[in-house]
């Protein structure tokens, strides 16, 4: 099967090498690289051109770039072709481009799309919306892509990234669940071999998953995280998971707390814990800790309990 694939990073570049290796052709497009196979959207089309559908996988950044690209794609396109976006695109935005291109006549599937760079020879998990009749042309494309279990067409169009952005909202409190207990341990002044504990984690115990792969994998090769800061970047997917709980009612504390963390770690340092210290001084005359010279000489010394 011939498909274009927009956007040759380090999800896309490795999704079409795995297309590839499958025996699919894959006419791979990217503006920003010098890998790419055509020098426009309008000649990717192009090339797409033959006796059955064009079907294109857009797979850019979320957001203006993902808009810009589809909007370019439905000029392009024809009646009965296929444009399959597999970004981490706001649910919302995959219902209204499918809209948009459906009245063109224009198949659209939204693929949430995890593997991450392990895909190429693990395999993505995909999570698709659309019509029977959209998905129904590109599954020998997600059948290659996807390892076996791996695929799963979740409903109509937009349900492929809300899906995704559900996942993604698990991966959050899971990360932040191992990161505590990891920090549980090695602040620990007990003797523990973290990482053998991490290990014998890999095996049979009921906290056993990919990630925790990764953290054994990561901390053998950098022992406490001396070389990075902890500082933990935010994606889309958390906050409007925690969004989406909000508008139907349902409470999601772990991937809330999860968010919140991160937006502390992206602090050099926390007016609103300021704001406590300064609280705790004026009600109960506590310590606090002036920002050059240690304690406050005017403050109480010592714990004492909060009285409010």
């Amino acid at each position: 099967m011939k498909l274009g694939m927009i956007g040759l990073g380090k999800m896309g570049g490795n999704m079409a090498e795995r297309l590839r290796r499958a025996g699919h052709t894959v006419v791979g497009y990217d503006a920003f690289s010098d890998v790419s196979e055509v020098e426009s959207l309008a000649a990717l089309a192009d090339a797409l051109a033959g006796d059955g559908p064009r079907v294109a996988w857009v797979m850019v950044p979320a957001g203006d770039p993902t808009e810009q690209t589809v909007t370019d794609l439905a000029a392009l396109f024809a009646p009965g072709d296929l444009v399959i976006e597999g970004g981490n695109s706001n649910w919302h935005d995959s219902v209204r481009r499918g809209a948009a291109l459906a009245e063109r006549g224009i198949h659209f599937v939204d693929a949430g799309t995890s593997g991450g760079v392990w895909g190429l020879e693990n395999g993505y998990a995909l999570m698709v919306g659309g019509t029977d009749e959209a998905v129904a042309i590109a599954q020998p494309i997600f059948d290659a892509l996807a390892p076996a279990g791996g695929f799963a067409h979740v409903g109509p169009v937009g349900t492929g990234h809300f899906t995704k952005m559900v996942h993604n909202g698990i991966e959050y409190g899971m990360m932040q669940a191992y990161a505590e207990g990891y920090e549980l341990l090695t602040r620990a002044d007990l003797g523990i071999d973290v990482q053998a504990a991490l290990e014998c984690w890999q095996e049979g115990s009921v906290v056993r998953s990919w990630l925790l792969d990764l953290l054994v994998a990561a901390n053998k090769a950098d022992p406490g995280f001396a070389e990075i800061r902890g500082v933990a970047a935010d994606s889309g997917e958390g906050r409007w998971t925690v969004l989406e709980a909000v508008n139907h009612g349902v409470a999601a504390p772990v991937i809330s707390a999860a968010l919140f963390a991160r937006f502390v770690s992206q602090q050099d340092e926390s007016l609103a814990m300021k704001a406590v210290a300064a609280l705790r001084n004026q009600f109960g005359g506590h310590a606090v800790v002036a920002e050059a010279t240690g304690p406050s000489a005017h403050a109480a010394q010592g714990p004492a309990a909060d009285h409010g």
